[in-house]
């Protein structure tokens, strides 16, 4: 379940730099999880060639990542947009307790940016 989550958010991010025929087959096989025999049936090519398609795309996307990281930005991101909002839900119940509303308001923005952050896909 993670390889496809990984493979899925490295085709999000990278996946427009591939050719029209690699995104399709890459599509097809890895997203839409159809067996390399389906594919290469409907593709008229050899079952072998769709499998080095498949691997050659994830080297591609993989390739991408090493040079530029944006996936590994993106997780780090939303974990630490997370732990923000975890701490300012901590912080606001505090803050409500010692009936504090000034800072129960800040924390409230505080809160909403996060989740805006943790949002954005």
């Amino acid at each position: 379940m993670e390889n496809f989550l990984n493979q899925a958010l490295l085709y999000d991010f990278y996946g427009g730099l591939l050719t029209l025929n690699q995104k399709r087959i890459y599509e097809e096989v890895v997203l839409n999880d159809y067996s390399i025999s389906e594919v290469a049936r409907d593709e008229g090519v050899s079952r072998q060639s769709v499998s080095d398609m498949i691997k050659r795309c994830s080297h591609i996307l993989m390739e991408y990542e090493n040079q530029l990281g944006l996936v590994d930005k993106f997780i780090t991101t939303k974990k630490l947009a997370e732990k923000i909002k975890d701490i300012s839900q901590i912080l606001l119940e505090s803050s409500l307790k010692n009936q504090d509303s000034e800072t129960g308001s800040m924390l409230k923005e505080l809160d909403r940016l996060a989740q805006m952050i943790m949002d954005i896909q």
